[in-house]
């Protein structure tokens, strides 16, 4: 009980733009020591309400680390921002941790099904639902929902090793935000669907790969990737600007043929204008500026009122397009872009890297071609 009140007047210290301080802590504090990498993935971000379950039993805890009480297994319940912290049945609790009662349980969160454990939190604009969950076991749906499971062993390892990678990277870049270190949704993070996007062949790739990541002169690389740059890879300078990155500089690619790595869009003056109102009745969609691997790095757009300067990976996210490599015509009163590729063109190209499994090569040179001068290094877990 002192415990509980001593909380209690710790948190109330904690008002205002401070509030997260206090999450951080409850976490810190009720947390079990975990030996194995945890990664926290945030499933549903500032939501309202949230639907949450357990394939077993599960128990029930609140901020303090408390059993309130057990969820019966197979049945949904509802999660409600409320004044204060979160509504959970009939319990309301500044956080509520969500646990099956067996390392064979699932939890339920949203509309799919996830290994580890739930943790509902009260945000600024409702509740934050994440999932506790081992790299590992992480990993297994990730690769199902980077990569389609039949593709070649090679490359679904080099994903694994790459995806692996990657979510360590952000965990590092997030180590102090107190709720999550990466998301699951495709247009900032990777694809997590949980169980669903599991098979055995993901499994395999895996646990064949456990605690491999590649690294740079000792540090753990921003080891991204997409579908397929259509014939060449691009320095990531081109594409985010910033600082050059040795290790990621564009390459040769294998994925030109790939039928899927083809596109048209055809954009009307008034689809444009809706996007980008300032520059009133559009004129002219001109490419600026080109990588040096005829990537579009500057598109200018002319209107009647106005123009507009799209630059790097602005000119793919603005215009919801497949990728910066294309070309631009007019005709029929509109603008007709032709591309190849899929994705932002940094790093791996997953189709890329299925046409060189195909070809006999192996994960580590799939992943020697795309990421340059990095090394396979093993994960140290402090126990």
């Amino acid at each position: 009980m002192k415990f509980q009140m001593f909380l209690t007047s710790f948190f109330s210290q904690f008002k205002g733009r401070y509030w997260w301080l206090g999450i951080l802590l409850w976490i810190a504090l009720i947390a079990p020591a975990q030996a194995s990498v945890i990664m926290r993935v945030a499933i549903k971000r500032e939501v309202k309400q949230v639907t949450l379950g357990s394939s077993t039993t599960a128990i029930v805890k609140d901020a303090t680390g408390k059993t309130l009480g057990k969820l019966p297994a197979r049945t949904e319940y509802f999660a409600q921002a409320v004044p204060g912290g979160v509504a959970l049945n009939k319990w309301r609790s500044n956080l509520f941790w969500i646990e099956p009662t067996t390392n064979k349980g699932f939890v339920y969160i949203g509309d799919r099904w996830y290994r580890g454990r739930t943790l509902v939190v009260p945000t600024e604009e409702g509740l934050t639902a994440v999932n506790w969950v081992d790299l590992e076991e992480y990993l297994y749906s990730v690769i199902g929902g980077e990569m389609n499971h039949n593709w070649p062993g090679e490359a679904l390892k080099a994903q694994a090793i790459a995806a692996r990678t990657y979510a360590l990277h952000e965990r590092e870049k997030r180590r102090n935000n107190p709720l999550y270190d990466i998301g699951n949704t495709p247009d900032r993070w990777q694809i997590y669907k949980g169980v669903i996007s599991e098979h055995n062949n993901t499994l395999a790739a895996v646990n064949a790969t456990a605690g491999q990541v590649l690294t740079y002169k000792n540090k753990v690389i921003l080891s991204v990737f997409h579908a397929c740059s259509g014939g060449h890879t691009e320095n990531v300078e081109d594409v985010w600007g910033g600082k050059k990155l040795p290790y990621l500089r564009a390459v040769r690619d294998f994925d030109r043929n790939v039928r899927q790595c083809n596109w048209v869009r055809t954009f009307s003056p008034q689809d444009i204008g809706s996007k980008f109102p300032e520059v009133g009745t559009v004129k002219q969609m001109k490419v600026e500026k080109l990588s040096p691997y005829n990537s579009v790095t500057a598109l200018k757009i002319v209107g009647d009122k106005g123009e507009k300067v799209l630059k790097g990976e602005k000119v793919r996210t603005a215009l919801k397009l497949k990728s910066t490599r294309f070309t631009v015509s007019q005709g029929n009163g509109g603008f007709v872009l032709k591309g190849l590729g899929f994705g932002h063109g940094v790093g791996m190209s997953q189709w890329g890297a299925y046409n060189l499994a195909k070809r006999g090569i192996n994960h580590l040179q799939i992943l020697g071609h795309y990421f340059r001068g990095v090394s396979l290094t093993p994960i140290q877990v402090k126990k």
